[in-house]
């Protein structure tokens, strides 16, 4: 919608010269904003985010509160080397421990359910205890994951032959805890502009000047970059990889057996039980170019994919409905390290979170904070 030329009484309030600004209105956005006004409550902060809700992934993911699972953390290693992914690892598991420090149980619906990885070989679990060991000094449990083979039966599964349990997982509802988040802005006194695109950003010796539209440029001391996959536009030298996430839920479905978070194939399959529906996502390592998108579609291909899975592994031998499908848009790249940095004197970014978002933005709000004081 084109935005008329303003009021003395819209220059004055909502479009005045802000300390600083923030694109995106995800859990990168919010956290930072958050870690800022705490931390200088006396600088005026605002968001600017284009949809009437936040979107990309942050509300449409399937509500995990994981670190990497036993697959996925090896994997990592392999390609990052291990200083590299344990640091991603803590700074996942502070994350987690952060938000159930700042919210209750019942805020956000968090429940440390424990996670488990479905393996169908055993190559993994010949690595497990140096995983176990080199993750002990961060999730202070000598075990943090272990063999669970005992529960693959009771779960209801099938071409399972391995089941590696993590006590430290859980999940929670998306948009209770973005909601949260959003309160919590409110309380702090951060502003918003929803509904509302940018279309360039300039910079000058004095000040940022962000264009709205040809009648509207705001202006503000300082920019920060939380559009993670949606970021081409502003960062075009970084590499940043978009990665459709797709998610089916059933219909509730009687007797369900399976309770937990579940991952298969380093983390490409992820599900969970919802009440007593499942919710399941990813499968795009079956067709990687189709899902390096920012279209949030949902593809026949995939679909029918994830409802095979969901009738071979999962629920082999029940009947089940589909509800719900959807998708949301992750941001990668060869390694999985977000991009946290100062890009100009007054313009900074943190974004591509590789899918780990709900974990990683509390702890990059408060490195986003450090770096624009």
């Amino acid at each position: 919608m084109k935005i008329a030329n303003p009021s003395i009484w819209e220059t004055e309030t909502f479009y005045r010269k802000r300390d600083i600004t923030i694109i995106g209105s995800g859990f990168t956005g919010l956290w930072t904003a958050i870690s800022i006004k705490e931390k200088f409550p006396e600088k005026s902060v605002l968001i600017i985010e284009r949809s009437a809700i936040p979107t990309g992934a942050s509300t449409r993911n399937a509500g995990f509160a994981c670190f990497g699972s036993l697959t996925e953390i090896i994997s990592d290693s392999e390609k990052m080397g291990w200083e590299k992914t344990l640091d991603l690892v803590k700074m996942r598991f502070d994350g987690l421990q952060k938000i159930q420090n700042y919210f209750t149980q019942d805020d956000i619906d968090f429940e440390l359910c424990g996670g488990y990885e479905i393996l169908n070989d055993e190559s993994a679990l010949n690595k497990l205890e140096e995983v176990n060991e080199r993750l002990a000094p961060i999730t202070k449990t000598k075990h943090t994951f272990r063999i669970a083979n005992k529960k693959i039966e009771g779960f209801g599964l099938r071409k399972s032959d391995f089941l590696v349990e993590n006590l430290c997982e859980g999940s929670l509802h998306s948009g209770k805890f973005l909601n949260k988040l959003l309160e919590k802005c409110y309380e702090l006194k951060v502003e918003f502009l929803f509904g509302t695109e940018v279309e360039s950003v300039s910079e000058n010796n004095y000040e940022i000047e962000i264009k709205i539209n040809d009648n509207l440029i705001l202006k503000s001391g300082k920019v920060i970059y939380c559009t993670n996959a949606f970021s081409s536009k502003f960062l075009e030298s970084e590499e940043i990889i978009p990665a459709r996430g797709q998610i089916i839920l059933t219909e509730p479905i009687e007797n369900l057996k399976l309770k937990g978070t579940f991952h298969y194939d380093e983390g490409y399959y992820y599900f969970r039980n919802l009440g007593n529906r499942i919710l399941l996502g990813g499968a795009r390592n079956q067709d990687f170019e189709a899902e390096k998108t920012t279209d949030f579609d949902t593809t026949h291909f995939l679909q029918n994919h994830l409802e095979k899975f969901l009738k071979e592994v999962i629920l082999p031998s029940q009947d089940f409905k589909i509800a719900m499908r959807w998708s949301g848009i992750m941001a990668m790249g060869t390694e999985k390290t977000p991009i946290v940095k100062q890009i100009s004197a007054r313009q900074f970014c943190a974004v591509r979170l590789s899918g780990m978002g709900v974990a990683l933005a509390p702890k990059i709000g408060g490195l986003v904070c450090e770096l624009v004081s």
